[in-house]
């Protein structure tokens, strides 16, 4: 008799966990068909944008009215905008209960260009190739030159030959700084033909040249300090060597 006890005990567990584990399931199908009948797709709004219009975002996204809220990849769509629309720079998706999507988008602008085989290729201060023109159709904007890019294409990031690694990280680097401290409009050219030395044309007056791997945001503040301390005359052009290990910046008048 106790080992018919013990059998029926034992039964008794194991269909018991068998209940349990087909009541989770049932309740996780019951939540799965509400996710998917309810929380549909009926507004979507649009902010950030300035170059693009909403319905161009919108288009893009693929997105239609009636769409489930849950079931949309949000990482894709955004990664899927950046490509569409290269002049956006970066995207955030939100739901908001129980209809909304929003998409907030930060544009960004051409800033540089680099001529190459009749082609000017626009480039963003994050380093984005986001449109091609003519070679000839990019003539408002600053250059960069000394270097060749590798299979350019739109909406997609620069890239140079392996043995331009350091060229290519501080050329990033430095157009990064440039944007942070809002003096890329003074820039007329990057120069990279140095593999010593980075420079640019700056203010249409002075080649700063600088090292490879530098720290860019110092190094733009003391050029900075340099050009609001007065010594050098309003009137004087040159270049500004801001290379030497022991700190010292060097002014040579043209």
């Amino acid at each position: 008799m106790a080992r018919r006890r013990n059998y029926n005990r034992h039964k008794r567990g194991r269909f018991g966990f068998l209940y349990k584990l087909l009541s989770v399931l049932a309740i996780c199908v019951v939540i799965v068909i509400a996710l998917t009948l309810f929380f549909r797709v009926d507004t979507i709004t649009v902010t950030g944008e300035d170059r693009y219009s909403e319905s161009d975002i919108i288009e893009a996204t693929g997105l239609r009215a009636g769409d489930n809220l849950f079931l949309l990849n949000k990482y894709a769509i955004a990664e899927d905008l950046l490509k569409k629309l290269p002049y956006i720079a970066e995207v955030r998706i939100n739901r908001i209960l129980p209809d909304t999507l929003t998409i907030d988008v930060t544009e960004s602008d051409a800033v540089l260009a680099v001529v190459q085989e009749g082609s000017a290729w626009l480039i963003s201060p994050e380093g984005k190739i986001v449109e091609q023109r003519v070679a000839s159709g990019a003539a408002d904007l600053a250059k960069i030159d000394g270097c060749e890019l590798l299979a350019p294409s739109v909406a997609t990031p620069i890239a140079l030959s392996s043995d331009r690694s350091i060229q290519q990280e501080s050329l990033l680097a430095l157009m990064e700084a440039l944007d942070e401290m809002g003096m890329i409009a003074q820039v007329q050219a990057i120069h990279l033909d140095d593999l010593t030395v980075l420079s640019m044309d700056y203010a249409d007056r002075f080649r700063v040249e600088m090292p490879y791997g530098a720290d860019y945001p110092y190094k733009l503040r003391t050029l900075q300090t340099i050009l609001d301390s007065g010594k050098i005359e309003s009137n004087e052009t040159g270049t500004i060597r801001m290379t030497g290990n022991d700190g010292q910046n060097v002014f040579i008048k043209s």
